[in-house]
């Protein structure tokens, strides 16, 4: 067996985009030193007409996923792009159903969905065991401000300004959570807010507990700049607010700063500083609904955008899997399995993490 070369990974990247002097979709030429800023500047660049295929699947990598593993494969033939699972990328230890996983798809495929439309392309998507086929039929184009929103969409892990929302803003986040058998439950209550914050509490205290957690979570932070570039996916602590340090002083440093009771008060004040919290759940747990669930929770995430909020995941009582049935049962929801939490407000800009450029996810 031949063994494989190891290639300098932003090399790697210049050589697969054919990078000439001048450069093509927003990627700068000199991509070996290519900055973080440039790197996020070029993966949220305008859409562009042309090459049609990859610049659907650089649209559809900018949709939200657990831990920024980016757990997708993409294969295009014809007037038909799939969108496959690459197992590779899951999360054992906070995802081990692949729960996650599915609704990273669905969120991908609502973004792809949108992006086909502004370039004049109707996207028909169809669950095809663990993939979803899009067929593209020509249409007229239709630019929307869900659509326009991708490119500046982010979960932003900080603390808003506890500014309520007005109706009609909530109105508009209630119906863009409508999908076929998902339901959306929205609270704005400030009680009824108290009580989802002490089930993330809950579920972070068990996690924080949990070595196999807490060992892949580390695995997936980036702490610094230069580690961000090199992989080009995972957490990058600026973007959740904390500083940029040198791995050989930050990894030592997480049991010291990265405390149960330091990260729930963390949280608690996220949450009081909230306008409200959505959770979605669907009516059964099955890979095909978790997929509607992620069409739903990117739709979310692209309206609060489009209306100058931010959101973020607390995704704590659904992941935890013996206080999510207790969490269901606090909402009215029965037997049905919570899928995904959010919270939305009013909140600062931070810096955005970056994505895989399509090369590296596209199969040929």
């Amino acid at each position: 067996m031949e063994r494989t070369p190891v290639v300098d990974r932003r090399q790697f990247i210049a050589t697969a985009l054919g990078l000439s002097a001048a450069g093509v979709s927003g990627f700068p030429a000199a991509a070996t030193t290519m900055t973080y800023d440039e790197a996020v500047t070029a993966s949220r660049a305008p859409l562009r007409t042309v090459p049609r295929d990859r610049e659907l699947v650089r649209f559809a990598t900018l949709a939200a996923n657990s831990h920024n593993t980016q757990p997708w494969m993409f294969s295009a033939r014809g007037n038909e792009i799939a969108i496959a699972p690459d197992f590779s990328r899951r999360c054992p230890a906070v995802d081990p159903d692949d729960h996650h996983l599915f609704v990273s798809l669905g969120c991908a495929a609502e973004n792809l969905i949108f992006a086909a439309s502004t370039l004049g392309w109707h996207a028909d998507p169809v669950i095809d065991g663990d993939r979803i086929v899009i067929a593209l039929e020509q249409a007229p184009p239709e630019a929307s401000a869900l659509a326009a929103a991708i490119p500046v969409r982010q979960c932003t892990r900080a603390a808003f300004d506890g500014r309520p929302v007005a109706p009609e803003t909530l109105r508009r986040l209630e119906n863009a959570c409508r999908e076929p058998n998902v339901t959306a439950i929205l609270m704005t209550e400030r009680a009824a807010i108290a009580g989802v914050t002490d089930y993330v509490l809950e579920g972070n205290s068990a996690q924080m507990r949990d070595k196999a957690f807490m060992r892949e979570l580390v695995s997936w932070i980036r702490f610094n700049e230069a580690e961000a570039l090199a992989t080009m996916d995972g957490l990058f602590a600026p973007a959740s607010g904390n500083p940029s340090l040198p791995s050989w002083l930050a990894r030592p440093l997480m049991g010291l700063v990265f405390t149960e009771s330091g990260e729930n008060k963390k949280y608690r004040e996220q949450l009081a500083s909230s306008a409200g919290v959505v959770v979605l759940a669907a009516e059964r747990s099955d890979k095909s609904h978790w997929i509607a669930v992620g069409r739903a929770c990117q739709r979310f995430g692209l309206q609060a955008t489009s209306l100058g909020l931010k959101y973020s995941f607390v995704n704590q009582p659904v992941e935890v899997a013996t206080l999510r049935p207790q969490f269901a049962t606090s909402l009215g929801l029965g037997e049905r399995r919570c899928d995904i939490v959010m919270r939305f407000g009013t909140g600062p800009d931070l810096p955005k993490s970056l994505r895989r450029p399509p090369e590296l996810v596209m199969q040929l």
